[in-house]
């Protein structure tokens, strides 16, 4: 038999050894060849996600039923074919029957059971089961056969075409048909000593020839028709080196062979004259760089005229880059790409596919090394020229060491750990993980370290080797080839129905209804068996899917639980009916829903009550039409017998009633008050719209007459009412949707003659005239105008309509005017609804005016003072809404004030621009006296007024000026400030009331009450009136006014104070004027004053806080001789202190009386409290001398004394230690960083470099006179005239003082003249100092830096420094009264100084 004539025809499977015969009855058979068409189709597809183009399935005239699929055993054996289409008896090994976790096992970490529980879309129940991972019975058999009986050795690499070629690792090559029959053994165990194991294979397109490479070298050429050897290459490549890769490429004359030294050979196979001969040629040298993978481009039959095949492309992975080469018509690299930094024991991994990519085919080249697959497109332009395009990269968070494309779309993958990953190209998505340790896959480490040579290869190469399987994974055809140890595998692409079927095999019937729909709305990834038609694709899928949901509804009451709570059953329902629901809809198959399912469904009562809730949903979104008249009914009573009353309302509304019961269908809505259910049955079911009003109307109607306030349950049917005949007047249907448009004329009219009927259907003899229009004005007399307002706008303009318009006004004034039991506000409603229609542009409406009269009578009569707010109120609204033109104006106003509203006056005075007038009107309002500030305000600031009315509305405002003071201060100082400042003194003299005065200065000139006294232009004597005022009313405010108050005079506030024997304000001021003597004269004699009453009252009865006083006047008093005792000399300041403390002694010299002795304790304290504060001020020699020359304690009673003597030397010994300790902690502080500042300024300086860093000549070859060598601490080096050239050295009093170009450049932008080198932020000395200063260099800019680093924490002086300052500035208080807060910046308020708290540590019990 001629190879090439090979797989034309099926010839008669032969049996493996111990292999069943020939495949399942009625299973599909898989043809995987790729047509030209097939390719065409795909590019027209475009974005078509469906990706099996490669295969062309035929049609099977009987498919598996899902009964016999889902009896079937797990170990059945599935058919299986390669390229050619002879039989193949494969056992199915399905990872996924035996081992549910397999898609992620224990080690990767994603713990797929956990995720099934949660109901999470995995990639098994997004996908299922994608590949199949079948066992080769028969070739495994055969080689572990072939190894027993002819010491074959273990199987070292694989090659699959229509044949299978397997080698050995005693030589021998093991050739085997498609019905796994071994056909051939070529070679020998004796040529397998001299040799070696076979380390590569590669079988040519035509299936005639077998190339085999020798780990010791050698290359075999056989002829795989006749079994002869046809070559025996020794010399193509250098000895001694191992064969790793040998390759055919589509020209049978040309191979490719790489070697264990990284070297490649093209090899070109020759016939001269019957003899065979081979040629090398070097492609690359390992010398260069060591390639270790190497892949020819292969073209399909159909796809050989595709330009880019002439090229014979070749891609080579060395260990550092990718070479794409061109080997026809001359050798030309097209492309270099080098890896980035990756784990050298990774195996580069190269594979070419045609690729349908922007409507053209063209080979793409995927390469990776490690965990980033890389895909380059390789196009041809018309000039011939190969241009490579980048695609998206797939990064994976696993290491590869095998990448296969199954198809142009779906890739596989094998990870380190030996799990195989298929994964969809475009959209990258994981469809499926599959463990196949149990493969045992070979791998050729060996080959790699070329141990039949003696091991002589680069430890790289060696080390990429641990990994490498290059041949023991063959792809042909859509299948990829494993061998391991003892057996080959084989995986391939389920088609779609094998999918679906594999998860209802798992009892996933959720997950295979969730595939098949994704199949058939084409979003399914890795689809085979799909392809043709799309409707007949979808019609193949619907019925599929139809199946499955007739077994799930069987499954779904053969799975319910018996035992058990009736919630647990329910929940189980719940689950599972709205699947079927969800599947019917999108099937668009509720035959199916309402008839089959829905009777099986019915078997359980359960069930079915659960399978009638499931609809709700579907019904309120409008997805349910066509509900059978049974199942509506079988709805209801549902709903019924569960109370669920709104639920049903919500329905009713959304479904088509009109086959049903309608009588009884509104008889259950009125009984259970489902008005709007009721509505649209009379409605939809049976075009009668004025029924129902009729009979909402027959409910409130009567208690309305009657005056009775309406139950919740009618206000809401009213409402409902008001709404409906809304709705029929807009011709829209209630409670949603439209009107037929033919019906729309003929509803409105019906609701006209309805509402103005002249009595009800069934009246009583006293019944009123126009019933209707009656109630709903006294139900709700606003919305029900607002009602015919709208329906109004709607009305065209043709005769009926008009005379409907004016027919109804007439018939609500008979009704409402005629009758005394409507409120103001109802008929103001009724007359502002007339002035707003009357008011229209094209109105056709007349209303007597003598009617507007009445109401306007009705409205302002005086003698009727109830609703007043109310009656006002609906006038406004009248007016505004257009009905001033019915009214006299002349009769208007003045009935309006008669009436006292002054809304109403505002709202004429307005139109006639009286803006004065309104003033008034705001006055004399009760509620809003209060906003004629804002209003005055408004007038006078905003545009839009003219001066003439301005200028009316301030003289008003002046006219009114006491008046708006009485009504508030502290507004009207605002507007008087604002507006009126030029007449303040004026107001101030015309007010006659003294407190009022005082309020509205108080308000005018006290910064706390907002206003801004820079813009106020008074005189000083308005602000000593006020300061008098407030002396006279509120004393106790006057020195706190004082301290904030600016403009007054200080002699004559002090007059004023003293005038008023308010001593404390008088000392301020004073103090103040610059009488610091005056200022503690007068603190004194209050001191004293104070301390004589005490010695007075101490006889005869106490009074308590008094002693309280006295203390409170002391500390005012040491308080003011501590602010100025630091401007006075020493004479001055013990005019201050002694006498204070000469008070302070008087009265314990005076009193010996056992009665005072119970103060002298208190006095003393405050003695010492004097003496403790002098002692700051004033030498310790000369308050002992005051003491002892005081005659008291003259005449020899030191006791008494005593406690103040030894209270002053514990003060004393205290403030040395400090001293002391202060002054050694500085000392040892300045010590420490002289030392750190001289060793870092005295360090030898070390470059980083031998050369300039900015003509980059080494310092040392430039020889010129003038320059010199500058090295930087930083490190940098350059020569003196590079740095003058770049503007680096500033002359400072006859020296140079240079900057570092380099670091300046980078922090200041490239202005290196502008700073010093930039050490330490903030700290850099400017160049623009004054020569005053000392200027640091960088380095010793550095050196300090270098030093604060050392120094962490604030330094002990900054804080004596702060300390110092925030005590002067208590001394100076008055003088510090400007700067801002110190304690902002201070150092306390560093968030290194603060004291940070930490938990004590927990003890062991």
């Amino acid at each position: 038999m001629e190879p090439e004539s090979r797989g034309a025809e099926p010839g008669a499977p032969l049996p493996g050894p111990g292999e069943e015969l020939g495949p399942l009855p009625g299973q599909e058979v898989l043809l995987p060849k790729l047509g030209g068409a097939e390719l065409d189709r795909e590019l027209e597809s475009g974005g078509d996600l469906i990706d099996d183009k490669e295969f062309d399935i035929p049609q099977v005239d009987t498919p598996p039923t899902l009964e016999s699929i889902l009896n079937e055993t797990d170990d059945e054996e599935e058919s299986f074919i390669l390229e050619d289409p002879s039989l193949l008896n494969v056992d199915n090994i399905d990872t996924h029957s035996y081992d549910t976790s397999s898609l992620a096992s224990s080690d990767s970490g994603d713990r797929t059971h956990l995720k099934r529980k949660k109901k999470l879309p995995d990639s098994f129940s997004v996908h299922g089961s994608v590949i199949r991972l079948s066992l080769l019975k028969g070739i495994s058999a055969q080689i572990v056969s072939a190894a027993d009986k002819v010491d074959a050795g273990l199987p070292t690499a694989i090659a699959a075409s229509s044949l299978i070629a397997v080698g050995t690792s005693h030589g021998l090559a093991l050739i085997f048909d498609p019905n796994q029959a071994l056909r051939l053994c070529l070679g020998s165990t004796a040529v397998g000593a001299q040799y070696g194991a076979i380390s590569a294979l590669s079988i040519n397109n035509d299936c005639s020839r077998l190339l085999c490479g020798f780990a010791k070298g050698q290359i075999t050429m056989w002829d795989l028709a006749s079994g002869k050897l046809l070559r025996s290459i020794t010399d193509a490549h250098p000895p001694g080196t191992a064969i790793l890769h040998i390759k055919f490429t589509d020209d049978p004359t040309l191979a490719i062979c790489n070697d264990s030294g990284g070297s490649v050979f093209e090899l070109s196979f020759k016939r001269v004259m019957g003899v065979r001969t081979c040629e090398s040629r070097c492609l690359f040298s390992g010398s260069k760089g060591e390639v270790c993978c190497i892949e020819p481009l292969h073209a399909k039959t159909e796809l050989r005229d595709h330009p880019i095949t002439q090229y014979s492309l070749l891609a080579m992975a060395s260990l550092t880059k990718i070479l794409v080469i061109g080997l026809k018509p001359s050798l030309k690299v097209w492309m270099t790409f080098p890896y980035g930094r990756m784990d050298p024991s990774s195996v580069p991994l190269l594979a070419w596919h045609f690729v349908a990519v922007q409507n053209s085919v063209n080979p793409m080249l995927a390469f990776c090394r490690g965990d980033v697959v890389h895909f380059l497109l390789v196009k041809r332009d018309d000039s011939g020229a190969i241009h490579v395009t980048k695609q998206k990269q797939l990064h994976l968070h696993y290491d590869l060491i095998n990448f296969t494309w199954i198809n142009s779309r779906t890739v596989v993958l094998l990870d380190s750990v030996e799990k195989l990953h298929v994964i969809d190209r475009q959209t990258q998505e994981e469809l499926e993980t599959i463990e196949i340790s149990e493969v045992q896959l070979v791998y050729n480490s060996s080959h790699f370290k070329s141990l039949a040579t003696g091991g002589n290869v680069s430890q790289a190469l060696a080390l990429v080797g641990e990994k490498a399987c290059y041949q023991s994974i063959s792809s042909c055809g859509g299948q990829i080839f494993y061998l391991g140890t003892k057996s080959v595998h084989v995986t391939t692409l389920r088609n779609w129905r094998e999918r679906v079927d594999h998860l209802l095999k798992q009892d996933s019937l959720t997950e295979a209804l969730a595939l098949a729909w994704s199949f058939h709305e084409g979003k399914a990834k890795a689809v085979v068996g799909l392809s043709g038609d799309p409707s007949k694709r979808k019609a193949v899928i619907a019925d599929r899917m139809v199946e499955i949901l007739f077994h799930y509804a069987d499954r779904t009451l053969k799975k319910c639980p018996d035992q058990g709570k009736i919630q647990v059953m329910e929940q189980h329902f719940q689950d599972m009916v709205p699947v079927i629901v969800d599947y019917c809809l999108l099937l668009q198959r509720t035959d199916l829903l309402f008839g089959q399912i829905y009777d099986k469904l019915s078997e359980n009562s359960v069930a079915k009550g659960i399978f009638l809730e499931c609809l709700e949903p579907y019904i309120l979104s409008d997805k349910l039409r066509g509900m059978t008249a049974q199942v509506m009914k079988d709805l209801l009573l549902h709903y019924q017998d569960n109370n669920l009353m709104e639920d049903m309302e919500a329905c009713i509304v959304h479904m088509d009633i009109t086959s049903l019961d309608l009588q009884q269908i509104v008889l259950l809505c009125w009984e259970n008050h489902l008005y709007d259910a009721m509505i649209y049955v009379y409605n939809s079911g049976m075009n009668d719209f004025i029924s129902p009003m009729e009979k909402l109307f027959k409910v409130i109607a009567p208690p309305l007459n009657a005056g009775k306030s309406l139950t919740d349950e009618k206000v809401v049917m009213g409402n409902k009412l008001l709404v409906y005949i809304s709705c029929c007047l807009a011709g829209r249907a209630y409670p949603l949707g439209d009107i037929p448009e033919d019906l729309v004329p003929l509803v409105k009219n019906q609701v006209f003659e309805f509402l103005i009927r002249l009595h009800s259907a069934e009246a009583s003899a006293d019944e009123e005239v126009y019933p209707y229009v009656r109630t709903l004005l006294h139900f709700d007399t606003r919305e029900f105008l607002n009602v015919l307002a709208l329906t109004f706008e709607d009305f065209k303009n043709d005769k009926q309509a008009v005379e409907y318009q004016q027919r109804i006004v007439d018939i609500l004034l008979k009704v409402m005017v005629e009758n005394s039991d409507f409120t103001p506000s109802q008929v103001g409603c009724l007359f502002t609804f007339l002035a707003r229609q009357l008011a229209k542009p094209n109105n056709t409406l007349f209303v007597n005016r003598t009617l507007f009269d009445q109401v306007l009578e009705f409205l302002c009569s005086p003698d009727d003072d109830s609703r007043h707010s109310e009656r006002q109120q609906v006038l406004l609204e009248l007016l505004q809404a257009g009905g001033i033109v019915q009214f006299e104006e002349n009769r208007l106003i003045p009935m309006a004030e008669k009436a006292e509203f002054y809304q109403i006056c505002e709202f004429m005075y307005e139109r006639e621009h009286l803006y004065d007038k309104i003033i008034d009107c705001y006055l004399r309002d009760p509620v809003r006296k209060e906003e004629v500030f804002n209003y005055i305000h408004n007038i006078l600031s905003m545009p839009g007024y003219s001066a003439e009315e301005k200028q009316s509305v301030w003289q008003k405002a002046m006219k009114h000026a006491e008046e708006l003071l009485l009504l508030s201060p502290s507004k009207a100082a605002d507007l008087i400030a604002t507006h009126f400042n030029d007449q303040i003194e004026g107001i101030i003299k015309n007010l006659q009331d003294q407190f009022l005065l005082f309020q509205f200065l108080r308000s005018l000139l006290d910064p706390r009450e907002g206003i801004n006294q820079e813009m106020l232009q008074i005189s000083p004597c308005v602000t000593e009136q006020f300061i008098e005022l407030l002396c006279h009313y509120s004393p106790d405010e006057v020195l706190e006014t004082l301290q904030i108050l600016d403009f007054y005079r200080l002699e004559e506030t002090i007059q004023i104070t003293q005038k008023y024997l308010l001593h404390e304000a008088s000392s301020y001021l004073l103090e103040k004027k610059g009488d610091v003597q005056g200022a503690f004269q007068v603190m004194l004699e209050q001191l004293r004053s104070k301390l004589l009453k005490l010695t007075r009252e101490a006889e005869e009865s106490t009074e308590p806080h008094l002693l309280k006083d006295i203390e409170e006047t002391l500390v005012k008093t040491i308080a003011l001789c501590q602010r100025n005792s630091h401007s006075l000399n020493q004479q001055q300041r013990e005019a201050l202190w002694f006498p204070l403390l000469e008070a302070m002694m008087s009265p314990q010299k005076l009193s010996s009386s056992t009665v005072f002795s119970q103060y002298s304790e208190s006095l003393k304290s405050l003695t010492m409290q004097v003496l403790n504060n002098m002692a700051a001020f004033i030498a310790l020699p000369s308050i002992l001398q005051r003491i002892l020359q005081d005659p008291v304690y003259g005449r020899g009673k030191l006791g008494e004394i005593q406690g103040l003597v030894l209270g002053m030397l514990d003060t004393f010994n205290y403030e040395q230690t400090l001293l002391e300790t202060t002054t050694n902690l500085l000392n040892h502080d300045l010590h420490w960083s002289l030392c750190n500042l001289r060793a870092s300024i005295t360090r030898g300086l070390n470059p980083k470099q031998d050369y300039c860093c900015i003509c980059l000549q080494q310092y040392k070859r430039r020889q010129e006179t003038a320059d010199e060598i500058i090295v930087f601490s930083c490190g940098h080096l350059y020569h003196s005239l590079c740095l003058l050239s770049k503007e680096c050295g500033i002359e400072t009093k006859g020296q140079t003082r240079w900057t570092c170009y380099k670091c300046n450049s980078s922090n200041k932008g490239g202005k290196p003249n502008e700073n010093f080198s930039e050490l330490k932020k903030g700290n850099a000395a400017s160049v623009a100092q004054s020569s005053s200063e000392s200027l640091l260099d960088s380095q010793q800019i550095q050196a300090f830096d270098q030093l604060c680093r050392l120094y962490r924490g604030t330094s002990r002086l900054a804080l004596l420094t702060e300390l110092s300052q925030t005590r002067g500035g208590e001394k100076h208080g008055l003088l510090n009264v400007a700067q801002g807060d110190p304690a902002l910046n201070s150092v306390f308020q560093n968030k290194n100084f603060q004291l940070h708290l930490t938990p004590p540590p927990l003890l062991d019990e």
